[in-house]
């Protein structure tokens, strides 16, 4: 099992606009192959500070989402309201 750590900073005044764009993927993304169980963490001191921690069954699990298009069209929703780009790290046990 791998995981897939998630790291943005949405605008100021964006947030409830994010999380709408963020739940309509989410039936997507729990019917990927490889896919484990995933979790939303807003930031105490900045609520604008955002992790999307996702458990995958391999890299190769994640590899296939990272590369969909329905990840792409996630991105191309979100993108507008992110300051900067998002920062993307995989772990391994």
């Amino acid at each position: 099992m791998i995981k897939v750590v998630i790291e943005r900073n949405i605008a100021e005044g964006l947030g409830p606009h994010y999380e709408d764009a963020i739940k309509k993927t989410i039936s997507g993304v729990v019917q990927a192959p490889g896919f484990i169980s995933s979790e939303s963490l807003k930031d105490i001191a900045n609520a604008n500070h955002r992790l999307v921690i996702i458990n995958w069954a391999n890299v190769q699990s994640w590899q296939m989402w990272e590369g969909s298009a329905q990840r792409r069209q996630l991105l191309e929703a979100i993108q507008p309201m992110l300051e900067g780009e998002e920062k993307i790290t995989v772990l391994s046990h």
